[in-house]
């Protein structure tokens, strides 16, 4: 699994919601820099179990979709006799 990496962008609006989850939850403000720190812990130490399940899903919606086309393709056999 290749490193997460996020857009400016994406990490600036995930640093202000754990910014924000902090002060909610905890009462305590915490700076861009420490929202920063966390989020690289997180995705550097857990975010393969997010990605694992995230391809986990994929599969499973890839199985579902290939049995749907499956079955529409044999309706569309022609009697043989």
């Amino acid at each position: 699994m290749a490193d997460i990496k996020l857009s400016t962008e994406e990490k600036d609006r995930v640093i202000h919601k754990v910014k924000n989850y902090f002060e909610a939850e905890f009462h305590q403000d915490i700076g861009g820099f420490e929202a920063e720190f966390l989020i690289d812990f997180f995705a550097k130490e857990i975010g393969a179990y997010f990605y694992n399940q995230g391809l986990s899903d994929a599969q499973t919606l890839f199985s579902e979709k290939a049995d749907e086309l499956s079955y529409l393709i044999q309706e569309l056999e022609k009697p043989t006799m």
